[in-house]
């Protein structure tokens, strides 16, 4: 923990003096002593709250997907098997940027509906994440102990009770490193959503390169935006394991 710490503070530290080796660089766009670098900056951080709130809302519709998928593919009927293994294989496969173009663009066209930019780029990589999501939930399920299951039906518990009281409560313990991963993960790639215009971070990074043509400086900062964000997450989710009980395992093999 303190080797990462020492790495982020370096990083930190390094990206702006390294953007800077050369002639031609102009930090002042985003000094925040100058009153320009402060309307730059106030700009871009004003789409934080907008990457945010679609990677939470995108995250919520893509855990219960998978979860509904993961429940598919371990049912007794075998439609349902081949359902969940073809929506996992299918959708694994696709690029994300590719499938965000296609639900604003195509997606109207097929169904007859108009899509808000938040809600295509939600179902777009909820859609796609949902996936990864599905084979979590299925090795954590799969990975509660045969005899778990065996005393819950000498309990007399119904096949939706074991589930429900028994057998998801631990693999939600088990699961929560790699789903925390995943929101990691659609965090960054909540940065595409600029293709179609959402007003996120990278949107407004964008937005303001063509306007102060200082490229190298504002995606510095942008990268810094979602370092800080990312270890915010990251934090907060080390908590919430240790909340959980979600790293009882770690602590026990060291």
């Amino acid at each position: 923990m303190k080797l990462q710490a020492r790495a982020t503070i370096l990083l930190l530290v390094a990206l702006p003096l390294l953007a800077g080796c050369g002639g031609n660089w102009g930090w002042h766009v985003v000094d925040p002593r100058d009153s320009r670098g402060q309307a730059n900056l106030s700009f871009m951080l004003s789409g934080f709250w907008a990457t945010v709130s679609l990677s939470l809302a995108t995250m919520l519709l893509s855990v219960l997907l998978g979860l509904a998928v993961a429940m598919m593919g371990m049912a007794r009927y075998r439609v349902l098997r081949w359902t969940n293994r073809a929506y996992v294989e299918l959708f694994r496969a696709i690029p994300i940027l590719v499938m965000i173009l296609w639900v604003f663009y195509g997606l109207p066209v097929v169904l007859d509906i108009r899509l808000d930019v938040f809600v295509a780029a939600m179902l777009a990589i909820a859609i796609c994440d949902s996936a990864f999501e599905a084979e979590i939930f299925r090795a954590g399920i799969q990975s509660v102990e045969q005899g778990q299951r065996e005393a819950a039906m000498a309990l007399g518990l119904s096949p939706w009770q074991r589930m429900r009281f028994v057998i998801l409560p631990q693999a939600i313990r088990r699961v929560l490193p790699p789903i925390a991963n995943q929101f990691i993960y659609v965090v960054k790639m909540s940065s595409l959503a600029s293709v179609i215009g959402y007003q996120e971070l990278t949107r407004k990074a964008n937005e303001l390169v063509v306007t102060v043509f200082r490229p190298l400086e504002l995606y510095t900062i942008l990268i810094l935006e979602y370092l800080v964000l990312i270890l915010l997450i990251s934090f907060a989710v080390r908590w919430l394991e240790k909340k959980m009980g979600a790293d009882q395992g770690v602590r026990r093999v060291g």
